[in-house]
């Protein structure tokens, strides 16, 4: 895991890097406010690295399992290692290379993993420190690496090539050995061709020195290692996939290319003693059965008690086209075809014993799947599965939006876990998972988090991120709300985006208040209120709002001209009767019976909604077509449970919605949110186009709209052409640098393709066509209690407006002083003007108090919307606003804001700039948030071009610069984010969760934070050869490997063969054991039990052999006294 140093960024001083740069100025001749308040964060509190990744292996590509440990290590296609153990037991290191893991190799209970990987280079990691690291490496030069094997209890690794060679390493030095087996010399004289790539290598279960090697053109040899020649050899006209061993030895089985499965018995190399086709047509004239698709691999398991178990992945016949992958488990004269969701990249059998020349008694099957890990459990009829006991269904669809939260109320987890535990699934095995080993960290970190994610589907995710883990809470689905079209001909054509209508666009949660507010692509909102008592919605309280400006055909006026353009024309209602269309020209696709007008893009489900416990909808706000011109997609939402209120913000302007009364109180226009003197005030331009894709959802790609060249969500990389390496690697920055450009007073906005602008954030999505980026959308909300105007010298509610051409404006919000009152008197609503003006969208705003803290908006406590009036009662009175106080004319606010460019401090309510930092000049923010942090706050703020940034509060000291990421691509954009305490988090990959930390204590204490793969298990004992095998030689066979392949007796290796990388791993366990006192005493207690663990062995062993020797010594005696006085033609 790699930490970065930023302990040189000095306090108060410019920190400038090539991509950003910075400067803290006060404005002349205006007091340091902040000299009254006493900053505590300073550099030395900041540091950053990554700490645990969640989710499921993206594109894994092969799977090994520790049966005496309990551990599972998967490898992927990029050269990553996800290593699992029980529950919360997690580990994700890399190769650096980045090629492919073709094959994992467990030394059993030794602690180490050796990985082949499709550069021709095999490594072996130290297991034993928590974060694993590699001891040494070797590469190969002249071969392809094939296949790999590693017998139980050895240190030699056979490494079978693509030439067909098979070369033998020291696992313990990584040196290579002398001793090759080549291909010509395995196969038979007489044939001319050659035998193909290696494909499988395995020693005899009874009989190390016997070694069974498969080619890939059909041909199995038997080779002899003491004699250095090839016993049998037993050849099949069609390709081999796979080999596995009866645990006697004296039996394998072959899978084949055609779907065949051949048992052979190794005395008898001329035939297979069986050939079965196990889906194949068994033909009644005798003729041999129609060839099935490739078996790619066998497993042959046998049983104390009852008949062998054959597990088969393939050789399904080829009319099953379209077929899901299947897993075929053969039992006597039972067969089980396992349908999986995804295509099986591995499986694996788990056994009870680590020994194969015992009965291998198998237990469950571990099914590697493209995109899931099942785990099948084969004692109980039905094969069922076990409940996965890991957050592997981040991805189950794809993640739009993500947020988090940490140090969160302590009663939330219980609350959403009683709720999501009613949605669990019914029919999973009641065994435990198999996969057992570890230990979990002992870290300081005992403060709740959450994770929240949006998907594709509509659905919501609630996450339990506490303590480096992640379990998931409870599910939401948002489109239960609506009707689903049956078919493709009822789908309805008042859609605006081509895909997953449904799909997340943005999310406001109140961790206080339970409020859940969610924005869907299809230009709605619905706001849900969480209870724990079922309830039958007979209809869904719904809200049609009608969003729309008309504008003049007239040049944006110059900002610093007298000039006043002429305010658009705004209409909004909540029901189509309300207000009039304004006459316009129809930019919608005209239906036989006119323009659309007054059409949801998404129909409400008329039939009663069953809400189960959990987060139920309260209110569903719908954005309706417009005389032909469709809804503009959400770009900003917040919520405030003291006001009841929601407001929400597009390129059309906002709208505020009282979710109680389930009215809209007011629509605006964007230009209206400026006074009419305002020098600010822009001129917006006409209407966009009619379709649009699925908003900032999409990864951005140049080029036309159709759907084929469009991504669908952030996760579905492989199927857009912007997520191909040598694009992102090229033309990245250029495209974020466009997406997000927007021009400050008096500059020319150039031309975009309007599915490059995708990274508007701040609970927003992005721009998405050439109008919308040349006119000025609502990027973000704030409520808060402040002074709407400068001679104000009472706080009262207010709500704060930034948009994407840098303005921050203030509304004043007249609220009635109780919740009776507010039923007879509406909300009224006056606008103040713009507070101040930033370079690049508005991303985030906050408030501070006089002495630095944070002021949050108001909000109620939680109550059960279904409960008992009495109880109702208790909380359900709205908490009146903040009761108006005298305040003296000096600033005693400190308002926070942040864009894309630069950061300002404003006091309140002079209005009066204090601070200002320009954050970067030749990239822009993706995400900023206010975030507290060692007991104070800060700005914490990620760029374009992968800088990580913190900002003191309120002066805007640069404390940490780090170029976290050398390349950012589309999907980290949309889904970084912050959260108190030093924590962050992004989405890696389309399946996986990525937590870093800023913080320096979390850095310190990570080593103790982080769970343990390695624990010290005694290995089972050996099975026992019995009397008669054990007199008679008839049991397994050792082989002195270190007398046959050591350097005296096989001489070296060629050196050009291969060259060896000595690792980092012993510097890193070093690093590591020296990293806490926990440690020190965890790894000591480690090291007494393994050396207590071998000499006990080592006794044992000792007093075997003596009892061995005593009864041999007997019945050789008795065999002498019995023998000695007969003749030799009487015995």
């Amino acid at each position: 895991m790699k930490k970065f140093n930023i302990r040189k960024v000095l306090d108060g001083l410019t920190a400038a890097s090539s991509s950003s740069s910075s400067s803290a100025t006060a404005q002349p001749g205006t007091p340091r406010e902040n000299d009254v308040v006493q900053e505590t964060l300073q550099s030395e509190h900041f540091q950053l690295c990554k700490t645990v990744r969640h989710g499921f292996p993206y594109q894994p590509s092969s799977m090994a399992f520790d049966p005496v440990q309990k551990i599972l290590a998967v490898g992927t296609q990029t050269g990553a290692l996800r290593l699992f153990g029980r529950a919360g037991v997690e580990c994700y290191c890399q190769h650096e290379s980045g090629a492919a893991v073709i094959q994992l190799q467990f030394l059993i209970n030794e602690g180490a993993l050796v990985s082949a990987l499709a550069d021709d280079s095999i490594h072996l990691w130290n297991l034993r420190q928590k974060i694993p690291a590699i001891l040494h490496s070797l590469k190969f030069n002249r071969e392809r690496i094939t296949y790999c094997h590693l017998p139980f209890q050895s240190k030699w690794l056979y490494i079978g090539s693509e030439r067909g060679n098979i070369h033998i390493v020291n696992v313990e030095s990584f040196t290579l050995s002398g001793y090759v087996i080549m291909w010509n010399k395995a196969i038979e004289l007489s044939t001319k061709t050659h035998p193909g790539p290696v494909v499988h290598i395995s020693d005899n279960p009874m009989d190390e020195g016997k070694l069974l090697i498969g080619f890939e053109c059909g041909v199995v040899v038997l080779w002899d290692l003491k004699s250095k020649k090839a016993d049998y050899r037993y050849n099949y006209d069609e390709a081999i996939h796979s080999v596995a061993w009866h645990h006697e030895g004296k039996q394998f089985v072959c899978s084949h290319s055609d779907g065949t499965l051949t048992t052979w018995n190794i005395r008898a190399p001329a035939k297979p003693a069986q050939i079965i086709t196990p889906h194949g047509k068994q033909p009644k004239d005798g003729k041999k059965p129609e060839p099935c698709k490739p078996i790619l691999k066998v497993e042959y398991k046998t049983t104390r008690a009852g008949d062998p178990f054959m597990v088969v992945f393939g050789g399904l016949s080829y009319d099953t086209v379209g077929r899901r992958a299947c897993l075929t488990v053969m039992h006597g004269k039972s067969t089980a075809v396992l349908e999986m969701d995804y295509p099986i990249v591995d499986f694996l059998t788990l056994c009870e014993t680590p020994y194969p020349n015992d009965f291998q008694e198998p237990y469950a099957v571990v099914v590697l799947l493209e995109k899931d890990l099942v785990v099948i459990d084969l004692g109980q009829i039905g094969y069922p599965i076990f409940e996965s006991q890991y957050p592997l269904t981040i991805h189950e669809s794809p993640v739009t939006c993500c947020e988090y939260f940490a140090d969160c109320p302590a009663e939330l987890i219980p609350a959403l876990y009683s709720v999501g535990s009613l949605q669990k699934r019914q029919g999973y095995s009641k065994k435990e998972w198999p996969i057992s080993g570890g230990n979990w960290g002992q870290g300081t970190q005992n403060y709740p988090e959450i994770i929240i994610t949006g998907h594709a589907d509509g659905s919501i995710k609630f996450w339990d991120a506490s303590a480096l883990m992640l379990q998931v809470l409870y599910k939401l689905k948002t489109a239960k709300v609506f009707e689903r079209a049956r078919g493709k001909e009822e789908k309805p054509n008042t859609d605006i985006v081509d895909e997953d209508p449904f799909a997340i666009q943005t999310l406001f949660w109140c961790p206080e208040s339970r409020m859940l507010c969610v924005a869907g692509v299809s230009a709605h909102v619905i706001i849900y209120r969480f209870s724990k008592q079922e309830v039958t919605t007979d209809v869904v309280q719904l809200l049609e709002v009608r969003m729309q400006c008309e504008f003049g055909e007239v040049d944006s006026p110059d900002p610093g001209g007298e000039q006043t353009p002429t305010l658009p024309t705004s209409a909004a209602s909540s029901s189509p009767q309300e207000a009039e269309p304004p006459n316009q020209l129809s930019a919608g696709i005209n239906s036989s019976e006119g323009p659309r007008d007054n059409i949801p893009c998404l129909q409400v489900r008329s039939s009663p909604l069953k809400q189960s416990p959990g987060y139920q909808v309260e209110l569903v706000v719908q954005l309706v077509w417009v005389s032909g011109e469709p809804p503009q997609q959400i770009t900003s939402l917040a919520v405030n449970s003291s006001f009841g209120l929601v407001v929400f913000g597009n390129s059309n302007g906002l709208a505020v919605v009282d979710y109680v009364q389930k009215t809209l109180l007011l629509h605006m226009g964007t230009s209206e949110l400026y006074s009419p003197s305002d020098p600010c005030q822009r001129q917006p331009h006409s209407p966009r186009k009619p379709r649009q894709p699925s908003g900032g959802l999409c990864d951005s790609n140049d080029g036309s709209n159709n759907s084929e060249d469009r991504c669908k969500s952030p996760t579905s990389g492989s199927t857009s052409p912007c997520n191909s390496d040598d694009e992102r690697k090229q033309n990245f920055i250029e495209k974020a640098k466009m997406s997000r450009k927007i021009s400050s007073s008096g500059e020319q906005k150039p031309e975009l393709d309007g599915k490059d602008n995708a990274f508007t954030r701040s609970r927003s999505s992005s721009v998405t066509s050439i109008d919308r980026e040349s006119r000025e959308v609502i990027s973000s909300f704030y409520f808060c209690e402040s002074f709407p105007k400068k001679s104000d010298s009472l706080v009262s509610p207010c709500l704060l407006v930034g948009t994407t051409q840098g303005s921050v404006m203030m509304v004043a919000l007249c609220l009635p002083p109780g919740s009776e009152q507010k039923v007879l008197q509406p909300v009224s609503f006056a606008t103040c003007g713009t507070l101040v003006r930033l370079k690049g969208g508005i991303l985030t705003m906050a408030l501070l108090d006089a002495g630095g803290t944070l002021l949050p908006p108001s909000d109620e406590p939680w109550y059960d919307p279904n409960a008992s009036d009495e109880e109702k009662e208790k909380v359900r009175r709205r908490r009146p606003a903040t009761p108006p106080s005298s305040q003296e004319s000096q600033d005693t606010q400190f308002a926070v804001l942040c864009s894309e460019k630069q950061a300002k401090v404003v006091g309140m309510p002079s209005q009066t700039r204090i601070y200002k930092h320009n954050i970067t000049e030749t990239s822009f923010v993706l995400r900023a948030d206010v975030v507290q942090t060692g007991g104070a706050y800060c700005i914490a703020c990620f760029c374009a071009n992968g800088h990580i940034m913190t900002l003191s509060l309120p002066s805007l000291r640069p404390l940490l610069d780090v170029n976290y990421l050398p390349l950012t691509d589309m999907r980290i954009a949309r889904t970084f984010c912050f959260s108190n305490l030093g924590q962050a988090l992004y989405l890696t990959s389309p399946t996986e969760i990525q937590r870093i930390t800023y913080s320096q204590e979390t850095c310190d204490n990570l080593q103790e934070m982080l769970s343990e793969l390695f624990t010290p298990v005694e290995t089972p004992e050996a099975p026992n050869r019995g009397f008669f095998k054990g007199l008679f030689g008839g049991g397994a066979q050792s082989l002195d490997r270190e007398d046959l392949f050591g350097e005296t007796t096989a001489g070296k290796a060629s050196r050009s063969l291969a060259q060896h990388i000595p690792g980092p791993g012993g510097m890193e366990g070093m690093k590591g054991a020296a990293s806490g006192v926990v440690g020190d005493l965890a790894r000591a207690r480690v090291a007494l039990d393994e050396r207590g663990q071998k000499l006990g062995e080592l006794e044992e062993r000792t007093a075997a052999m003596m009892a061995s020797a005593e009864s041999f010594s007997k019945h050789a005696h008795n065999m002498m006294v019995k023998y000695k006085d007969k003749k030799w033609y009487q015995l």
